[in-house]
């Protein structure tokens, strides 16, 4: 599976923005998908994760409330709606893949898309 995330930007507190991951292959509802994301300096944190179907997902607290995770398994993507941004919200964003059950553990997950940089302007 090959993951391209897209969507990232500029945007003052508040603001809202959608990210998109696009996947490769056709086993792609197959896969629980997720968000993470990395701050300068910090190590990568789960965002969100929905599993294969989308009935179920999971949120950090940090972003429960704000950003709704979901997915159309006809167009092979998931999405990461961000609603409230914060300045805290500053990162790259980065989708991910895996099989089995929807964790939260960043190792877990086999594939990786490439990040899309979000900057939340105070």
């Amino acid at each position: 599976v090959q993951l391209q995330a897209s969507g990232g930007g500029l945007v003052q507190a508040g603001g809202s923005l959608r990210l998109s991951c696009a996947a490769s292959g056709r086993t792609f509802s197959s896969y629980v998908m997720g968000w993470f994301r990395q701050a300068p300096g910090k190590e990568r944190e789960f965002v969100a994760a929905t599993n294969w179907s989308g009935g179920s997902t999971v949120y950090a607290d940090s972003v429960k409330g704000r950003f709704t995770i979901y997915r159309d398994n006809a167009k092979n993507t998931v999405y990461l709606q961000m609603n409230s941004l914060k300045p805290e919200d500053t990162a790259v964003y980065y989708c991910a893949a895996k099989g089995g059950i929807a964790t939260l553990s960043p190792t877990q997950y086999v594939y990786w898309g490439q990040g899309t940089q979000v900057t939340v302007s105070s």
